[in-house]
């Protein structure tokens, strides 16, 4: 047990908790060392369930916003992120361990406690007056949490996220029947231009037929790895411009299964590539588009 486990089952709170809730804040004191990313593809090898997952890994991301909280402009944006990923009680739980005895971070700690119940969100979800009120809010700096944004969105626009064998394609095929795709891999072969090679080319021609679609209103599928967040960014940026309904699907599948399928493809991705794109893996959040559905395609 490390001393950061240790401290934590000290704590009153923690034996006081349901055991599923113990095993998350546990999960997340043992995984600190690894980051975000790191804790992330240990519990995906390891099969964990992806919200359970994504609970922990945002712990560990944020475990330590409760020390000096008050003093961030950006504390309710992200107390906010936390509460739809995970809890900010358990956030505020690991980060009374990390702090050990010393007093003035455990008074940030009680201070987080206070601030997070008052806006809603300490052991719950904080609550937005629809999904394009959140959307907006979490993409435009400064916005009110409160403004019941007006929705204008007529067609939708889905973005797709996995790493290669994952199974997006398949997805696709059973969900988007006989909506446009617009496919980097098909682009890659159209273009002839390799998984290694310079993406550029690609990326341009992906966004121009993106264009025709969005300058008409019609919807249409976004199909790529788009494993980070920066990756997904400028896809949803451009379908929210023009005014779209944006869906982010997420499908993943465990380790060995995306490796095999890779390998029974047509177009078969370097597995170093896989393996690179897997460590820097960043699953979507509810912040990030009006709807975000996570996919086990196992």
């Amino acid at each position: 047990m490390s001393e950061l486990a240790a401290a934590l089952t000290g704590l009153e709170e923690f034996r006081l908790r349901p055991s599923e809730e113990q095993q998350r804040v546990y999960s997340a004191a043992l995984l600190l060392p690894e980051g975000e990313l790191g804790a992330r593809r240990i519990l995906w090898e390891r099969g964990v369930p992806i919200a359970w997952r994504e609970h922990v890994a945002a712990l560990v991301r944020h475990h330590r916003l409760p020390f000096g909280a008050l003093d961030r402009p950006d504390l309710d944006r992200v107390a906010f992120r936390v509460s739809l990923l995970a809890r900010n009680d358990d956030l505020a739980l690991l980060a009374a361990a990390v702090a050990g005895g010393d007093q003035d971070l455990l008074g940030d700690v009680a201070l987080f406690r206070q601030y997070t119940g008052e806006l809603g969100c300490l052991d719950k979800a904080r609550e937005f007056a629809s999904d394009h009120a959140r959307f907006e809010y979490f993409r435009t700096p400064g916005r009110d949490p409160a403004y019941a944004a007006f929705d204008a969105t007529t067609f939708t626009v889905t973005v797709m996220s996995g790493l290669p064998g994952a199974g997006k394609d398949h997805w696709i095929a059973g969900n988007r029947p006989g909506v446009p795709v617009v496919s980097l891999d098909d682009l890659r072969a159209e273009l002839r231009v390799g998984p290694a090679d310079d993406q550029g080319p690609v990326i341009a021609a992906a966004y121009a037929r993106a264009r025709e679609h969005l300058r008409v209103g019609t919807a249409y599928v976004w199909n790529a790895t788009n494993t980070t967040r920066a990756l997904r960014s400028r896809a949803i940026g451009l379908a929210a411009d023009y005014g779209a309904r944006v869906e982010v699907v997420s499908v993943e599948a465990p380790p060995d299964v995306v490796h095999r399928r890779n390998r029974e493809r047509g177009r078969t991705v370097p597995p170093a590539v896989i393996d690179r794109l897997a460590r820097r893996w960043e699953p979507p959040d509810p912040t990030e588009a009006h709807a975000v559905r996570w996919v086990l395609n196992a």
